[in-house]
């Protein structure tokens, strides 16, 4: 697809004007990827979306998520109840009413590790529009891409996979025999 003269100017003024809305490059040496060649956030979505679309069934939606920062004391309200398979501090949320993605501050977009956070909740939205029988249904897949891509980055994550399962069968917990 060709772009005017126009809309390219002021993409570009855009980045150079409004540095809040761009990325830039890293402080590192390292091998930089597409991720990190982003310039904002719309490009870095379109990164990570092109990660998934080859390697999940989940199309990518016809709207890109809305991405928000928040808080930590923003999330933490937001949630309510934090997950038993979530260690650490609260990252990011997926709340599919609003298809708003809520980073929790302090978020770097040249940080693989945080750039991962947004990639799960990613998932998320392409996971929304199909029946689960529970939320907590959706984590594992979103935990194994968010493994995978950070493999794919020289990182691992840290995820109590048995916690993940369990939850993810989305049975009652607290069951006492009669």
């Amino acid at each position: 697809m060709s772009r005017s003269p126009r809309v390219v100017a002021l993409a570009t003024a855009l980045v150079v004007l409004c540095p809040a809305l761009s990325f830039g490059g890293t402080s590192s040496g390292t091998l930089r990827t597409d991720w990190s060649q982003a310039t904002g956030m719309s490009s870095l979505l379109a990164a990570l979306n092109g990660w998934l679309d080859a390697r999940v069934d989940w199309p990518r939606r016809p709207a890109p998520p809305q991405v928000r920062f928040v808080s930590p004391w923003q999330a933490a309200a937001h949630q309510g109840a934090p997950p038993r398979f979530q260690r650490g501090a609260l990252r990011g949320l997926y709340d599919p009413q609003q298809a708003e993605i809520l980073l929790v501050r302090p978020w770097d977009p040249r940080n693989a590790d945080h750039v991962s956070v947004l990639l799960h909740e990613l998932v998320h939205h392409r996971q929304a529009p199909h029946p689960w029988y529970c939320a907590a249904a959706q984590e594992p897949a979103a935990y194994r891409l968010q493994s995978a891509w950070l493999a794919e980055q020289g990182l691992s994550i840290d995820v109590n996979w048995l916690a993940v399962t369990l939850d993810a069968g989305c049975t009652p917990r607290d069951m006492h025999p009669d």
